[in-house]
């Protein structure tokens, strides 16, 4: 049923989307998990996003990063599944949405 969403106290909401106010619907949003949040219906969905060079040392052993030139000032691309995961780290973002399609995934972008 299109529209129709369950409040906290388990009752339909049968208003169309455009018809609740932003309360209400912060208000029906359920706290998802991990596993819940990936199993919405877009498994394939990723997202692509900017980060720095200090973000990735930061977070990544050091073995891993060795033999990479890898500048803390540097603007890299992260392709991440919904839930967050990071899947893969490219020098730009052509390359970042070009391996997502490659691997049969739906990239999006997130400002």
């Amino acid at each position: 049923m299109s529209g129709v969403l369950e409040a906290s106290d388990g009752r339909l909401n049968r208003r169309p989307f455009e018809a609740l106010s932003f309360t209400e619907v912060v208000m029906m949003t359920p706290i998802l998990s991990t596993e819940a949040f990936a199993a919405l219906g877009a498994p394939n969905l990723v997202y692509v996003r900017p980060v720095s060079g200090a973000e990735i040392l930061a977070s990544v052993p050091s073995a891993q990063v060795q033999g990479f030139e890898l500048s803390p000032d540097q603007t890299l691309y992260a392709v991440h599944r919904a839930d967050g995961e990071r899947l893969a780290v490219l020098t730009d973002r052509d390359s970042a949405v070009a391996a997502a399609l490659a691997h049969e995934l739906a990239p999006v972008s997130v400002h």
